[in-house]
């Protein structure tokens, strides 16, 4: 028996992706800037896709700009705002951003930006008082993740994007584990730029979208032939792009339904753990992603006991889940995100996050929580379970 439970981390291509995929590899092949037949049936194909991913989002569709996935989305957003100016200026962001956005962060820094990295309580939530008071006359940008992608806490987006503009500001959100699970509406939302990935929504790995609105101005990172608007060079992944509009054509579609029942499960899963006393849930407990369940081990040992020894256990039982503590050359260092949250550094080598799809099943749920306790009270020299 295996059990698929790292959807954060990437979701298996649906079937009508790969079939849309294959057929485009092999009859609509041209290079979409070419003028003759060949080539504007891939231009079509791709502004459908587009027309397909804005339309996931509420966003016009000359808004939608295609990149290599949701890191470049990312860094074409915070890097493209940082170009326009001549003069280091001031850039806000959350202490709980991916690292597509924290490294960039970190590079404008060593040029002479100043960078603000917004405080989160234990939940990993932004207090929109603390971005109220940390805009300046020179911040020209605000990246606040809209759900954290380790620990599922879901941010006040529509609130932390009106004060950012109301100041000046502009607004970008990191809405790569949202988009597909929750509705996203950027006109509702006063979003400014946005962040997607088709892999988190079942298309293909290798594309992902930066949703731009019409009158921001950025200075692209690539030179070249100025596809995408003069935005990203370079020739589109049109059979990839294609299987993106699919999936999210597809999840718009399929949302209604699918959320409500990924909750479901998310709050299943929590309640079959819930006798487990060493288990700590990590983020906020209601207001996070539908799809999403995350502990923090509270007898983690070092290596003996931490997230990824429970992430080796149970790939040995079939399960898949991940960790949020990187291991690099063999060292196990502590999860920043957790840490920003007020986590020791021995707690922050332990937690572990489970994310389910459209394949899970309630039966899957109940396996994993079981082998999951079974592991703990193997590993653990008391009991896991709580004495009723």
């Amino acid at each position: 028996m295996q059990i698929y439970l790292d959807y954060s981390a990437t979701t298996p291509p649906r079937p009508e992706a790969i079939a849309l995929m294959q057929q485009i590899l092999t009859q609509q092949w041209g290079n979409p800037s070419s003028l003759h037949e060949w080539g504007q049936r891939s231009a079509t194909v791709l502004e459908q896709a587009r027309m397909q991913v804005a339309g996931l989002i509420n966003a016009p569709a000359d808004g939608i700009i295609f990149t290599s996935g949701g890191t470049e989305a990312d860094n074409l957003a915070i890097m493209g705002v940082a170009r326009c100016y001549s003069q280091p200026q001031h850039i806000i962001i959350s202490s709980v951003e991916h690292s597509a956005i924290s490294e960039p962060a970190k590079l404008l820094e060593s040029w002479g930006w100043e960078i603000t990295r917004l405080p989160v309580n234990s939940w990993g939530w932004v207090n929109p008082i603390d971005l109220e008071n940390a805009l300046r006359t020179n911040t020209v940008l605000v990246s606040i993740i809209y759900g954290q992608s380790e620990v599922g806490t879901l941010q006040p987006i529509e609130k932390l994007s009106e004060i950012a503009r109301s100041h000046g500001a502009l607004f970008h959100t990191d809405a790569v584990q949202v988009a597909g699970r929750l509705p996203i509406d950027v006109q509702k939302l006063g979003i400014d730029l946005l962040s997607l990935s088709s892999h988190k929504i079942y298309g293909p790995q290798g594309v992902g979208a930066l949703y731009i609105r019409p009158g921001v101005e950025l200075v692209p990172l690539l030179g070249g032939g100025g596809q995408e608007m003069k935005l990203r060079s370079g020739t589109q992944a049109v059979p990839i792009i294609a299987g993106f509009g699919v999936a999210a054509e597809l999840a718009a579609q399929e949302m209604s339904q699918e959320t409500p029942r990924l909750m479901g499960l998310r709050d299943r899963f929590f309640d079959r753990l819930s006798e487990v006393k060493n288990l700590k849930i990590t983020g906020h407990r209601w207001q996070r992603l539908p799809h999403h369940v995350s502990f923090c081990l509270l007898n983690a040992d070092g290596e003996k006991l931490s997230g990824k020894t429970i992430v080796r256990q149970l790939n040995l039982a079939g399960i898949g889940i991940s960790a949020g503590a990187a291991c690099n050359s063999g060292k196990l260092n502590p999860s920043p995100i957790l840490l920003a949250m007020g986590y020791s550094n021995k707690l922050a080598k332990a937690g572990i996050r489970l994310t389910m799809g459209r394949y899970t099943t309630e039966e899957d749920v109940d396996w994993t929580a079981m082998v999951l306790q079974q592991i703990l009270q193997r590993l653990t020299p008391e009991p896991a379970l709580s004495k009723v």
